[in-house]
């Protein structure tokens, strides 16, 4: 695996973290909500993706409710790191706000047409409005009477309220035959780059091959927009082999990318997200660098298909060993800055509004992280 180069910062120090990578230094805790705790007549849980705008303090979290509580919603909060020491001390909701159609009206529920299943977040510093990405829905062999709802990538107000959206490539969109993106397998991770935006397809598209086994890894894949929100290029991004099999070994596996984060215009972290039946959640956490990889927005299949250049990819961390057990981990997003020049990382996992899960946050000081 390639060695990932930073961008320019002006320390001899952050560069040389930059040209080593990022690394984990200190885990800074564990926080957790309380199950199906009540926010303003709301329901908390399923907390699919995180950010924090830079300039306030204040965390974004967007649920992927689809009406089995409420209607599409992001709550803000707190997400409190000391400065000074790195002490995580507490998570607290202090707002929520109702996603809503072009037309002003919440988003259908799980099953009705041009519904949505939010599961990424993040808020744009520079136009100070959440970008947020639903993965869709389509019918398949086993639920053929589920109706077609496209993926969606939209701006929203504050409050909540449609703003506009970024047009989706044809290869990404969601079909009712055996192309495109599988079920459950969109768009889940989400990131602003210094240049643009980016976002990664969970799982491989039908034409890109099937997902990992115990056996063989997968292939899914990035594409990027500009701030204009015109589509810039698409990579392939090699997901890797399960890492163990289901018990029983025929039971269900579900493998993907849950979150990305830019760390500058090239360098991404990403969280390989693993549910095995009998096993429970794997989580590992991967740097990867979009530079020298081949261009795949004009190419309709991976696999088979004409020799490509995958992006690179470096192992970080097992997020097994953080944490009192390995939960859903969806979110990710940069903290504050610390006076020791560490930056925060936070992680956070998505309950499923099930007893047998945990709305947990982890957080954890690093370096190679953003220069600004």
């Amino acid at each position: 695996m390639a060695t990932s180069v930073g961008s320019a910062a002006p320390a001899v120090a952050e560069r040389a973290d930059a040209e080593a990578g990022l690394r984990i230094t200190r885990f800074l805790g564990e926080r957790t909500l309380p199950h199906l705790m009540k926010f303003q007549g709301t329901t908390v849980g399923g907390l699919s993706g995180i950010d924090r705008d830079p300039r306030t303090g204040t965390w974004y979290l967007i649920s992927d409710d689809r009406w089995r509580y409420d209607p599409a919603r992001f709550y803000t909060g707190r997400v409190d790191i000391a400065p000074a020491t790195g002490a995580f001390t507490g998570v607290t909701i202090t707002g929520v706000a109702t996603l809503t159609r072009p037309d002003g009206t919440p988003y259908p529920g799980y099953a009705k047409p041009d519904s949505a299943d939010p599961e990424t977040i993040r808020y744009d510093p520079g136009t100070r409005r959440p970008l947020w990405g639903s993965e869709g829905d389509r019918p398949t062999e086993s639920k053929p009477d589920i109706p077609l709802s496209d993926q969606l990538l939209q701006w929203a107000g504050t409050d909540g309220r449609y703003r506009g959206s970024l047009p989706l490539p044809a290869n990404v969109r969601l079909t009712d035959t055996r192309r495109g993106p599988r079920r459950n397998g969109g768009f889940e991770g989400l990131t602003l780059t210094p240049k643009g935006i980016a976002a990664m397809l969970e799982a491989p598209r039908y034409e890109d091959g099937d997902p990992p086994t115990v056996e063989r890894g997968a292939v899914t894949r990035l594409t990027l927009w500009d701030r204009a929100g015109h589509v810039r290029a698409q990579y392939a991004y090699p997901v890797e082999r399960l890492p163990a099999a289901p018990n029983p070994r025929d039971g269900i596996a579900d493998s993907g990318v849950s979150e990305i984060l830019a760390i500058d215009a090239h360098r991404f972290l990403s969280l390989e997200r693993t549910w095995l039946q009998g096993v429970g959640y794997k989580v590992r956490l991967y740097e990867f660098d979009t530079r020298g990889a081949t261009d795949v927005l004009g190419r309709d299949a991976l696999a088979p298909g004409r020799p490509y250049r995958p992006v690179t990819k470096r192992f970080v961390a097992d997020l097994g060993r953080y944490g009192s057990s390995t939960q859903n981990l969806e979110g990710m997003g940069w903290g504050p800055r610390l006076r020791s020049g560490e930056c925060t990382l936070v992680v956070a996992s998505d309950d499923n509004f099930s007893q047998e899960e945990v709305t947990q946050f982890l957080a954890f000081a690093v370096r190679g992280c953003p220069s600004g």
